[in-house]
């Protein structure tokens, strides 16, 4: 590849082919730390194929990690509360009660920030990905020929925190429901995948 083609592949991977306001800082940054871990080694090296353009690199929002807590750090305060309100009655001092669900919520937290840094959504001009998992890495991987579907769905806290998940319906079943959840500016991330699967359609490329 001369200069000139790697320059020409540079612009149009930093270019937005339908005119929405991406801020390709972004994504470079987010490619640039993906090559650092062990899940962007694995895209690069054996997800990706040759010639295949990469869109879209996104990491969830990081409300992910509260919003992914959040259940379980509730349940943890409320018995927290509850020991402390009758700690005297069972005469075990309120630091011992507490200590227990300081550290489940913080090592809570630390689980969801793992989740949260192995967790990768990819657009490419053929297909649409999801990369996720601590220990390990599952692959959500569908062309875009083949997806009937990008709902947006926002939950009531997703909506607070101005954020919402993209559910990807595969016109194949073989396929499965693809997600990808809590993504900041969540109509702009799912015009480009409809753009996307549009143009895939119409040229009848993507396969």
């Amino acid at each position: 590849m001369t200069n000139e083609e790697g320059q020409l592949r540079r612009e149009r991977t930093e270019s937005n082919p339908w005119g929405l306001p991406v801020r390709t800082s972004e994504v470079g940054a987010a490619a640039a730390s993906a090559a650092a871990t062990p899940i962007g080694a694995l895209m690069s090296g054996h997800i990706l194929r040759d010639g295949e353009l990469v869109l879209l690199i996104l990491r969830p929002s990081r409300w992910f990690i509260l919003l992914s807590s959040l259940r379980f750090l509730a349940v943890v305060l409320i018995g927290m509360i509850l020991a402390g309100m009758y700690h005297e009655e069972v005469r075990y001092p309120l630091r011992r009660v507490m200590e227990p669900g300081v550290f489940l919520i913080a090592g809570r937290l630390m689980w969801a920030v793992l989740q949260w840094m192995g967790r990768y959504y990819i657009l490419t001009d053929m297909r649409i990905l999801r990369l996720s998992g601590v220990f390990s890495v599952a692959i959500f991987d569908c062309p875009l020929r083949r997806v009937a579907r990008a709902l947006l769905e926002v939950t009531f806290k997703e909506r607070l925190c101005r954020i919402g998940s993209i559910v990807i319906i595969p016109a194949d079943e073989q396929f499965g429901l693809g997600s990808w959840q809590m993504v900041a500016r969540p109509r702009e991330v799912r015009e480009q995948i409809v753009a996307a699967i549009n143009r895939v359609k119409q040229s009848g490329m993507g396969g």
